[in-house]
């Protein structure tokens, strides 16, 4: 099938990358003259393990293309997938459709028979409700078909979760979608991939509860992580614990300084304003986002007492900036109120992210930059651990004890044991592991 992509950042060059390789004809589109220029000189705009290579592939084979011009890419496209950002809005949290609306209006004078219209965006329930009746005051044709096709993509595992789903949401509201939808993801549901048919309100509701739901898993580890600091017990084996009861699960239980990234913070908030708009409260949404955001705010807080209860004149190391690892996303992260917070206690920073530099420099204002581990501990009284990139995970602890100045290591990752840390000359602290 002959598919056009609107948008082509992270969900939108991920996904139509994908459905290329999956034998359909994909054409991306963005109005970003220079991003398109990229591509098509084979720059990705984004940092995901294995996108450049599966990108050469599929252009190479004559099945990924890329342009500005969304007529040519619509022409003959049997569905239209809208993949463009929903960020939150100043003010009420709500999220930004102007992208989304702005490209469907564009759209809808260029359709010229019935096709199917995917939004594959994250948006707020009733979106696809007001697309379909926009779509029908700008004069699209009779029969156009709006459907819902919600992405759950891990950033820096985006192409396996792609090709490999936990499940397949489609919302829509008649047969003709749900079988352009079903064609489209046939080899994913050949290899037994569930494909769940829904109405279009529940699909795109779906999204944001079930991103709500791992937000609440991670601020209650977090909040268990407290307790077992003032108890003397050990989050991770506590974690271990509940998480191998198969109604809980481990996965989103390690405990740390706080969610982050493109999706948890926006989408949590764009759902508590959906409640407040139906006038639906939300009080267990509502104390998770409240739970994190003074998670994140105490971090600095955190390595000022491990350092002795004052940040002025010392030198902290950070390891890893970007909210998680395998990718160079700096929204919301963790990181960013933990560097201001120290440089406002009066530290100098110095930091290492293998690839999250050029987008960390414009949020986290003057402070250094290294080009590895070993330079981020050369006379610093503190190292922290921020993000567990794999490189980390196997640092020689003795000689970077032997660069600093200090010895304290606060692992925000739990990535070391304390007594591996000692054995190299550090004092530890870790989150949640019994001792503060």
């Amino acid at each position: 099938m002959r598919i056009a992509m609107i948008g082509t950042g992270y969900v939108g060059l991920v996904s139509g990358t994908c459905l290329a390789d999956f034998g359909h004809h994909v054409t991306c589109v963005d109005k970003d003259q220079c991003k398109i220029d990229g591509l098509l000189a084979g720059r990705m705009p984004i940092w995901e393990p294995g996108l450049e290579a599966l990108v050469k592939a599929n252009v190479e084979r004559g099945r990924l293309a890329f342009t500005t011009d969304l007529a040519s890419a619509v022409a003959d496209a049997g569905a239209v997938f809208i993949a463009v950002g929903t960020p939150s809005r100043r003010g009420d949290g709500h999220a930004d459709l102007s992208y989304v609306f702005a490209a469907v209006e564009e759209l809808a004078g260029l359709i010229d028979r019935p096709i199917v219209v995917v939004t594959k965006s994250t948006v707020p329930v009733g979106t696809g409700d007001r697309i379909a009746a926009l779509l029908e005051e700008q004069g699209a044709p009779v029969g156009v078909s709006v459907a819902s096709n919600p992405e759950f993509l891990r950033e820096g595992a985006a192409i396996a979760d792609f090709k490999h789903p936990d499940r397949i949401l489609v919302g829509a509201e008649d047969e003709r979608a749900r079988e352009v939808l079903a064609e489209i993801y046939r080899p994913l549901f050949l290899n037994r991939a569930p494909l769940l048919f829904t109405s279009r309100r529940t699909a795109e509701l779906t999204k944001y509860a079930a991103n709500a739901f791992l937000a609440t898993k991670i601020s209650f580890i977090n909040e268990m992580a407290d307790l077992c600091e003032a108890v003397g017990a050990d989050v991770q084996d506590l974690a271990r614990g509940i998480g191998l009861d198969n109604r809980i699960g481990p996965k989103f239980l390690h405990a740390g300084p706080g969610y982050g990234g493109s999706c948890f913070p926006k989408d949590t908030l764009a759902l508590l304003k959906t409640a407040e708009d139906a006038g639906i409260r939300q009080r267990i949404v509502s104390t998770v986002v409240e739970v994190n955001d003074d998670r994140k705010d105490a971090m600095a807080g955190r390595v000022r007492e491990a350092v002795g209860g004052d940040l002025a004149g010392k030198r902290i190391g950070v390891l890893g900036l970007t909210f998680k690892p395998n990718t160079d996303d700096m929204r919301d992260a963790p990181s960013i109120p933990l560097v201001k917070g120290l440089v406002a206690g009066g530290a100098s920073v110095i930091a290492f992210d293998p690839v999250g530099r050029e987008q960390a420099e414009p949020l986290l204002g003057e402070i250094d930059y290294a080009d590895n581990a070993e330079a981020v501990a050369d006379g610093a009284d503190a190292l922290v651990i921020v993000t567990e990139w794999d490189e980390f995970r196997a640092l020689n602890l003795k000689e970077l004890a032997g660069r600093m100045r200090g010895r304290m290591l606060v692992d925000l990752r739990n990535i070391y044991d304390r007594a591996e840390a000692e054995a190299a000359g550090l004092e530890y602290q870790g989150v949640g592991r019994g001792q503060v």
